[in-house]
């Protein structure tokens, strides 16, 4: 167990186990708990942690629950948002739709952070939802990636939970020389795409090997440059992406790109046995991050996001091993085979290319 006061990344990939460390976590909480989540689901699994939430408000405790809108739409149901509001929850949606601002509702808070009485957290890409459940959705659950931490880097965490709360989406990196590990988000006062700009520096940094997961691989320009100039410095570079999407046209726009990319020795894998949902990168075993972004548009310019970056060797052998047993589950993609597909797939990865920066 991770308590107070210890600074060990503890690494998730099973939502039971995350959802039972995070529902311990709830019920040991003494002051706040403090939740941002992009999906609440109105299911087995968001009423385990409605009841909890609500457990620790009669109990005196701070709880406050940060919703994105559009993330939510038809997963909350009105019966759950009112249990909540009723038994003292304070929640907060990002971004309703309004007929005055109706663009806004194109960004989305798409974080997922737990803040335990700004000691105990944890950060990825796990949802609240049944989805992620193998008790109760069996081996169709998804695959997802999350961290538990504590000591220094929750309290940070606390701080950037505040703050986004508040309505201030700048936040300010603190100089703190010689840390393992930091939060990041995609906006802050010195750069407004931070996140985008510190992971394609890692990726031009690497030396020996670039492994990254992603559910929606979209990348932009630069980005996409650091992974073929990789290649060119001999980096092997790997991408794992799901074999099937929930989001159809963000993977043709991905598919779209597939044919540069194995030119230039990108090797991409095809992960089939469950929908691929976690967001992982590690980079020579000395740098990794698991956070909420995945590797596209809307993540690294239009949502707001949170990831962990570090470079815990511990965590970052962890990835590269769980990236490596993937692998023996996924299918490589074959740049000769991938060349001679149809041209309805070529249409169709037109379209979601074309759409790219909205999907």
């Amino acid at each position: 167990m991770l308590v107070p006061g210890n600074d060990s990344l503890h690494f998730f990939t099973e939502g039971d186990v995350l959802y039972e460390a995070m529902l311990g976590s709830i019920a040991n909480a003494k002051n706040t708990i403090l939740l941002e989540s992009y999906i609440f689901g109105d299911d087995e699994v968001g009423w385990k942690f409605a009841e909890a939430l609500a457990d620790k408000v009669r109990k005196g405790l701070e709880v406050l629950l940060h919703l994105d809108a559009a993330g939510t739409l038809l997963r909350t149901g009105n019966k759950l948002e009112k249990y909540l509001s009723s038994h003292g929850v304070r929640v907060q949606w990002f971004n309703r739709w309004t007929w005055r601002d109706p663009f806004r509702y194109n960004r989305r808070q798409h974080r997922k952070l737990l803040v335990i009485d700004k000691s105990d957290a944890y950060i990825g890409g796990f949802n609240i939802h049944r989805q992620s459940s193998h008790s109760i959705v069996g081996r169709e659950r998804w695959r997802d990636a999350h961290v538990r931490f504590g000591n220094d880097l929750a309290m940070q965490a606390a701080e950037m939970f505040y703050a986004f709360w508040d309505g201030r989406v700048y936040w300010s990196i603190p100089e703190n020389g010689g840390v393992t590990s930091v939060l990041v988000p995609n906006n802050s006062s010195e750069c407004r795409y931070l996140l985008n700009c510190f992971i394609t520096t890692l990726l031009a940094c690497a030396k020996h090997f670039i492994y990254l997961t992603t559910p929606y691989f979209v990348p932009d320009t630069r980005t996409m440059k650091a992974l073929i100039n990789a290649t060119g410095r001999g980096v092997d570079v790997r991408i794992l992406v799901p074999g099937k999407s929930n989001v159809p046209l963000a993977h043709w726009a991905g598919h779209y790109i597939y044919s540069t990319l194995l030119q230039e020795g990108v090797r991409i894998y095809e992960y089939q046995p469950r929908l691929m949902h976690a967001k992982t990168i590690v980079v020579d075993g000395s740098w990794g991050t698991v956070g909420s972004s995945n590797f596209d548009y809307r993540s690294f310019f239009l949502n707001y996001e949170l990831n962990l970056i570090t470079r815990d060797s511990i965590l970052c052998r962890k990835l590269r091993d769980q990236f490596l047993e993937d692998l023996s589950q996924a299918d490589e993609v074959n740049a000769g085979r991938w060349s001679a597909r149809g041209w309805s797939s070529r249409l169709y990865e037109s379209v979601g290319w074309t759409l790219r920066s909205w999907l």
